[in-house]
């Protein structure tokens, strides 16, 4: 973050604390040349990109029809999937513990999203599969995902669709070592 000095939309200066990758499309627009690095850019990017997306997931999400649920119910019913999963699996998908993914599907359960059934083959292990009602949950995610990615992939030409999926793949990669 930067703190810069900007007019407002009535002339007057303001002070304001701006996130250095906005700062760079403000001068971009404007035709100008920044002298922030890369890695300053990188560096901001990374802070603040998360939190904006899970923000304005929760604002297209989260509608009228499914405001008995968070962002992160949401994000439960995605891994979930349209099969059935082991309680188990779910919880590593999500890098959460069981314990607090039990507390999160008793809440799904009660409010229709999700059912639990026990395996006949070994009673200890419980499978979790969406209903009706969560399955049409699951595809209002996956479509606000989908229209996520058509812009981004939109606004970029070929090329630099290619070295932006390369860029995340390696990110990924790197913080998936990381978390070990």
């Amino acid at each position: 973050m930067l703190y810069c000095v900007h007019l407002n939309n009535n002339g007057k200066q303001e002070h304001k604390l701006f996130p250095v990758y906005k700062l760079i499309g403000i001068a971009h627009k404007a035709g100008g040349r920044t002298i922030l690095n890369d890695k300053e850019v990188i560096n901001d990017v990374l802070v603040n990109l998360f939190n904006e997306i899970m923000e304005l997931e929760g604002q297209a999400i989260i509608t009228d029809e499914y405001k008995d649920i968070t962002n992160n119910d949401m994000h439960i019913i995605a891994a979930i999937g349209l099969g059935e999963k082991k309680m188990s699996d779910i919880a590593a998908e999500l890098n959460i513990t069981v314990g607090s993914l039990t507390i999160s599907m008793n809440a799904l359960v009660k409010k229709g999203y999700a059912q639990r059934e026990r395996s006949e083959k070994d009673r200890r292990v419980v499978f979790i599969h969406l209903t009706v009602k969560g399955r049409k949950a699951f595809h209002h995610h996956a479509e606000y995902h989908r229209q996520m990615t058509d812009a981004v992939v939109g606004a970029l030409s070929d090329n630099e669709v290619g070295v932006l999926a390369k860029a995340l793949e390696k990110l990924s990669v790197f913080f998936r070592q990381y978390q070990k």
